[in-house]
């Protein structure tokens, strides 16, 4: 499958963030990355997990949420300002002639989730499904009974805090909810295998909400850019 990635410099509000965006040929769906707290597009889990969908056939974009000036203790635990960076960059991803026309979810890890879930709250028309990796659902507060969207919840079984503030969260959802728990992972699934699994099962739950369109080539990949990479 041919792979196109780009850097992107995206301009929301007063501040500018990098984005790394990678097209696939046949792209079904794109799926938009909302990092954790201390973390950046430079992930290497989220990295892996947009590999493995990208070979499923999904777009992907993996963006910072804060510029570098900004990147502050306070800012990274402001799940807000999170929100509002996410819900910037699905608004870009559904302007941009590549991404425009394909159904879009988000995939986010640990205070990311929170900021990924209250996106979906406020752009209901344009997010299909949310994925929380390692999540804390509950900083969405209030707004986590307002998502309408399905969502995935998974968590290692050694990650015993985050387990039960997942398990509550989704007791507490009005939308379709599921747990998954990823059997001996803790919060970084580092262990052998059990990044693994988060992407076989992330890929599968996008396969079934996002992969609902007839596929088509991105336009963007008839024209060969002095900057683009070939994976």
């Amino acid at each position: 499958m041919t792979t196109w990635t780009t850097t992107e410099r995206i301009t929301l509000g007063d501040a500018v963030i990098d984005g790394d965006l990678t097209l696939a040929e046949h792209a079904t769906g794109v799926v938009l990355f909302a990092h954790g707290s201390g973390s950046s597009r430079h992930s290497p889990r989220n990295q892996f997990v947009a590999r493995q969908l990208t070979k499923r056939g999904f777009a992907t974009l993996l963006a910072d949420l804060l510029a570098p000036e900004e990147d502050t203790r306070a800012r990274r635990f402001d799940i807000g300002l999170l929100a509002d960076r996410v819900v910037g960059l699905v608004d870009w991803l559904r302007v941009q002639p590549s991404t425009a026309g394909l159904p879009l979810g988000l995939f986010g890890a640990s205070t990311g989730a929170a900021a990924a879930l209250l996106a979906a709250v406020a752009r209901p028309d344009s997010v299909r499904t949310v994925v929380s990796r390692g999540g804390r659902p509950d900083l969405a507060g209030p707004g986590l009974i307002e998502v309408r969207v399905p969502t995935l919840l998974i968590v290692g079984e050694r990650d015993d805090d985050v387990l039960e503030l997942n398990e509550e969260a989704r007791n507490t959802m009005r939308a379709h909810a599921e747990l998954r728990i990823v059997p001996g992972a803790t919060h970084l699934f580092e262990e052998p295998g059990t990044l693994e699994t988060v992407a076989e099962e992330a890929g599968e739950w996008f396969g079934a909400f996002l992969a609902t369109v007839p596929p088509r080539r991105h336009p963007a990949l008839d024209h060969v850019a002095a900057a683009r990479r070939w994976g």
